[in-house]
């Protein structure tokens, strides 16, 4: 990545939402020069699909659709078919993220009906203390959903699935989603300042 022509380096930061999420704590943990990584509303363990790491493979969460639960408009709610990521089989698949280098910042929607993203927030923390590493820095937004967009974007509490093509529930309430955006993106910008390069933090919007 210090190749690219649009990473300025010396140090690289990543930011990851969902999905995203799981697959910057992959590479905060296996790749070198990761100075900084914000996860938005992720899990802790590889989702989805097989991860493949050179000799190594890390094994998905799995879920169970059949614990789904439809909302009153008729929207899918997910956030209880994941599988326990510290439960037999499914700890296969956490992160080993305390092999990470810098540190992490968590960004949790408490209204999360994707998954159970406080719930992962809390495991990161524990393992990374049991491994004698920092707690990590974690924000709670309450009435907060999944999708945790830049500010003045309208709050999205459903929308049709890319992978499944059908209708998901992710939770929020429109006026304390709004504020979290608002604020995570200064979050966002403030630890990336302290962290890649040493700079103040940047004075918030006025907006």
């Amino acid at each position: 990545m210090l190749q690219h022509s649009m990473v300025k380096g010396p140090s690289v930061g990543l930011l990851g939402f969902s999905k995203g999420g799981d697959l910057c704590l992959s590479m905060a943990s296996f790749l070198k020069g990761i100075t900084a990584t914000v996860l938005i509303n992720a899990c802790v363990a590889n989702t989805i699909a097989p991860l493949h790491y050179r000799d190594m493979i890390i094994p998905d969460l799995g879920s169970d659709p059949g614990k789904h639960t439809i909302t009153e408009s008729g929207l899918l709610d997910f956030m209880d078919i994941w599988n326990n990521p510290l439960e037999e089989p499914y700890h296969q698949s956490l992160i080993p993220l305390e092999k990470a280098q810098g540190p992490f910042l968590f960004l949790v929607g408490m209204d999360d009906h994707n998954w159970k993203s406080e719930f992962y927030a809390h495991i990161a923390s524990e393992r990374l203390q049991t491994h004698g590493k920092d707690r990590p820095q974690i924000i709670y937004y309450p009435g907060t959903g999944h999708c945790i967009d830049p500010p003045y974007f309208p709050p999205c509490r459903a929308s049709v699935h890319a992978v499944l093509g059908i209708a998901i529930f992710y939770g929020g309430k429109p006026k304390a989603h709004s504020r979290a955006q608002i604020d995570a993106w200064q979050q966002i910008q403030t630890f990336f300042h302290k962290h890649l390069n040493g700079k103040n933090p940047v004075k918030p919007s006025k907006m």
